[in-house]
């Protein structure tokens, strides 16, 4: 907990927990407003679970989400009406703070000096001169000069972003390079299905974000706000610029838990559980290990995803646990899927089938989770099946597993930058944009066709170094994407079907087939994802080491 005062009246924090509400309370704070929207972050608290402790300790809570660097005058106008109308004093808190203080600065704009703002703000520990900048040009912020500039600026620190930033770094030690992310703690997410499934301790999905930034490459601790690609900037959050010669966009994607009415209100109760929440991850182990009968449900939503094979895999090692145990018998699995088959690579599905058969569970296609009561227990599906009328069904649960609607986010969506449907339009094969010339993009966010998967970003993100390398040199790309990407399907405690695929479904084994054969479970793929995957991913992947990632130079000029 890191509660900065702004003035008597106001104090700003990073992320507060459900714990930290009775110290709060015991610093002589009379209300909280929370600025964050509900499922921005991996490991953020709903607003809900906030809000539930703070009523336990005699605090009043105010929801007031602003999208990370979109800040208005209208948000800012409400924001001061709310630390006039509630009890003083108040802790208003965001991801890092920022969008609270600049907040307060500009519902001050009118009341206070610009020398006063900065002087308060800078107090708290946030430079706010960019917000005073927005002021004073009438509420635009100018990007015709920068607060500092890079040559290369990468957006997202996820595992694209450090990925791409090492293996840039690499071919171009002289460079200036800036990574720009907002979080203190990076996860590697493809390891929250085996806490799911209780092989993994969540711990060993998480280090420090400090600790993995590549030498020499600066990090700036800051969310973006927007994008001027014709003016070569991005405004980050509380309105400060920074200027590039090249831009590298890899914020990965937003989980959506908003668009289902209901969910917010339940998660991590109520047997409603997710493996896409660190926090959640270990709840659904908590739940498979007390449940002897029942129904339980995993839903798996619309494309795009990230990982699409995430959803069953929680349903396989959940079943295979209850058959481990003997109680498979008294439990109705239910797959709800609202796509229409049960994997997108057909070589792959008939492996799948077997254990589908095994754990006895119920595929239901067509059928998209639109609501959820999580006191009622009950879950309400659309289902749209092909040439019929839309219907409704709704279904009794006693565990639930939920994967959430996903899209690009918000900051992304509304940039030059997009697509219609809101992703970073590349070209698929050099992953350059479109439009913008000294702009690449890699992992979740852009919009090539392939698997949303940390193993496409481990192939990624050597191609666009290469081809970003080359653009220095004043040479044409050298690599190109074939559409990689891997979804170890964990079937059965101890054994994986590999799925390896590119464009068009075509398989791309990285393996021999005798030495393993992605299309069946094997043991060897198991000890991949358990043990060796890992260690690969902190210690290879993220710095910048191309172990069987090397990209296939196709043009030398």
């Amino acid at each position: 907990m890191d509660l900065r005062q702004i003035d008597k009246t106001v104090s700003v924090s990073p992320q507060i927990e459900s714990a930290d509400l009775a110290a709060i309370k015991a610093a002589g704070f009379r209300a909280i407003i929370c600025n964050r929207p509900d499922g921005e972050g991996a490991d953020q608290p709903t607003f809900e679970e906030i809000e539930r402790a703070a009523k336990e300790v005699g605090l009043e809570a105010c929801y007031m989400p602003v999208t990370s660097g979109m800040v208005t005058d209208e948000d800012a106008a409400k924001f001061g009406e709310a630390l006039v109308e509630l009890p003083g004093p108040v802790l208003a808190y965001c991801r890092t703070g920022t969008r609270s203080a600049t907040l307060w600065s500009l519902s001050q704009a009118d009341k206070k000096s610009s020398s006063d703002i900065l002087a308060a703000t800078k107090g708290a520990g946030y430079d706010m001169a960019g917000v005073v900048r927005r002021i004073v040009n009438g509420g635009k912020t100018p990007t015709s000069e920068g607060d500092a500039k890079f040559d290369v600026v990468i957006v997202g620190a996820g595992a694209a972003g450090i990925s791409v930033a090492s293996s840039l770094r690499a071919r171009q030690p002289n460079l200036e390079i800036a990574l720009i992310d907002p979080a203190d703690i990076h996860y590697y997410q493809p390891g929250w299905t085996m806490v799911g499934g209780g092989v993994f301790d969540p711990e060993t999905t998480s280090k420090t974000m400090g600790s993995l930034i590549p030498h020499g490459v600066h990090w700036i601790k800051s969310a973006v706000a927007a994008f001027e690609p014709q003016n070569n900037a991005v405004v980050l959050d509380g309105c400060r610029v920074v200027k590039y010669d090249r831009l590298i966009v890899c914020p990965g994607l937003k989980l959506n838990w908003n668009a289902i009415p209901g969910l917010v209100d339940t998660l991590g109760r109520n047997g409603v559980t997710s493996n896409y929440r660190y926090d959640l991850a270990p709840y659904t182990y908590e739940l498979v290990k007390g449940m002897k009968k029942g129904r339980a449900i995993f839903t798996q939503p619309p494309m795009p995803i990230k990982c699409a094979g995430a959803p069953q895999k929680a349903m396989y090692l959940s079943g295979d646990n209850w058959q481990r145990n003997g109680v498979l018998g008294n439990i109705d699995i239910q797959f709800m899927n609202a796509g229409g088959v049960l994997f997108g690579v057909k070589d792959y599905v008939p492996a799948l089938e077997e254990y589908v058969k095994r754990y006895d569970a119920t595929l239901n296609f067509f059928h998209n989770l639109v609501s959820i009561d999580g006191d009622a227990k009950t879950a309400t599906f659309k289902v749209s099946k092909p040439d019929t009328e839309p219907t409704e069904v709704t279904t009794e649960f006693d565990m639930i597993h939920v994967v959430p609607p996903q899209c690009a986010p918000d900051f992304i969506r509304v940039s030059p930058l997009a697509d219609a449907a809101g992703w970073v339009d590349v070209d698929q094969a050099t992953l350059r944009h479109k439009t913008y010339e000294n702009v690449w993009s890699l992992g979740d966010v852009m919009n090539a066709p392939n698997a949303k998967t940390a193993a496409a970003a481990r192939i990624q993100a050597p191609i666009v170094a290469e081809n970003v390398s080359a653009d220095i040199e004043g040479k044409s790309p050298r690599a190109v994407y074939n559409g990689y990407g891997s979804c170890p399907l964990t079937v059965e405690r101890g054994k994986i079907v590999l799925a390896e695929f590119g464009y068009g479904g075509s398989l791309l084994p990285s393996f021999p087939k005798w030495v393993l054969d992605g299309t069946k479970p094997t043991r060897l793929a198991w000890l991949l994802k358990e043990q060796i995957l890992p260690p690969v991913y902190w210690k290879a992947m993220l710095r910048g080491k191309e172990w069987m990632a090397t990209p296939e130079k196709v043009s030398a000029s």
